[in-house]
């Protein structure tokens, strides 16, 4: 994986180079190249930003020298011997398999948030590029430019502003780089972390067993497997309905066993049973009526038709698959 940051502050990147992404590096298995983009300027104040045309407040950087830098980058990008490739299958009249163009990810609070599940894709890439803004922005014509040479994704990390990029960059990149295979010291330990299944991670611990009269789990202790596993499991669902019950809802329902469904229904937490539900609404609703028989029915008088709107309380009672229904405890 290459990674490309282009930024005004080169040096808020160097923790980059420490822990398990510099062992990463070390490995090969990252290249990581951060380019200055004062270095892209011609003017004796090195300034990469103007005022907003159209007024208003803040300042906005400057096309020129993001333009620049992205054309460096692009000529040193390892896929360009792809994209010619590619050039060559097109002028023949074969048809590309993919996309070869670089990935230029452009933090932005507009942009689509930043999860595991994106990660685990992103660390597919051969190539990203990543443009950190200041101030109020990139002008708009850089990205709209560069979607000609990049595959161009605005990310956000949340629902919230900082004061620039680099931040969202440096938590993407530790997130991605520990996804590709050799960058974990022990690849097991990405199975079971919060959000790689749909759930949190369990609670964990070590020595000593008593700690200011707090005690480690017992079942932790016994030796017995086949219960740790089991009681990781329901502290893993335990958390996520007390913290991200969204979490919840979302998970798949056929993928609750039936230990998942009696722990969760202590807790007040119920899914409906899809292959109930699916008998109930077949009940509720027979099979079509032949046309002989329909056309009977619909030359009845209006008066005389039966009534086929049900009622709320039935409503209320069909089973929905994917439904999460929370009931207070007795």
């Amino acid at each position: 994986m290459r990674y490309d940051v282009v930024t005004i502050f080169p040096e808020y990147l160097e923790p980059l180079k420490l822990s398990l992404l510099g062992k990463a590096r070390e490995k090969g298995l990252v290249d990581l190249h951060l380019h200055d983009l004062r270095e892209y300027t011609f003017d004796r104040h090195r300034t990469v930003d103007d005022t907003p045309y159209g007024g208003g407040a803040g300042m906005v950087m400057k096309a020129e020298p993001w333009g620049l830098a992205l054309d460096e980058v692009l000529a040193a990008s390892p896929l360009k011997a792809a994209e010619d490739a590619t050039e060559g299958a097109k002028s023949e009249g074969a048809e590309p398999e993919a996309d070869t163009r670089p990935l230029l990810i452009v933090p932005s609070p507009a942009g689509a948030v930043f999860d595991q599940a994106m990660a685990y894709k992103l660390a597919e890439e051969k190539h990203i590029v990543f443009a950190p803004a200041r101030y109020e922005g990139i002008d708009e014509r850089v990205l709209d430019c560069a979607q000609e040479s990049f595959r161009v994704m605005p990310v956000s990390l949340g629902d919230y502003v900082l004061y620039g990029g680099e931040v969202a960059v440096m938590a993407m990149i530790e997130a991605i780089t520990r996804l590709i295979p050799g960058a974990m010291g022990n690849p097991a330990s990405l199975e079971e972390e919060s959000h790689t299944g749909g759930l949190l991670e369990y609670p964990v611990y070590t020595k000593p067993a008593v700690w200011r009269d707090r005690e480690v789990p017992e079942v932790l202790l016994s030796g017995n497997h086949g219960a740790i596993a089991r009681w990781r499991r329901d502290r893993q669902i335990e958390r996520t309905l007390e913290r991200r019950p969204d979490l919840l809802e979302a998970y798949p329902v056929e993928q609750w066993d039936k230990k998942d469904r009696r722990f969760l229904a202590e807790r007040g937490v119920h899914f409906a049973n899809p292959a109930k539900a699916a008998q109930k609404k077949a009940k509720k609703n027979p099979a079509p009526q032949t046309d002989s028989v329909a056309q009977a029915d619909t030359a009845q008088p209006e008066a005389a038709r039966p009534n086929t709107v049900q009622p709320d309380t039935a409503q209320s009672n069909t089973a929905q698959p994917n439904t999460v229904q929370t009931q207070p405890e007795s």
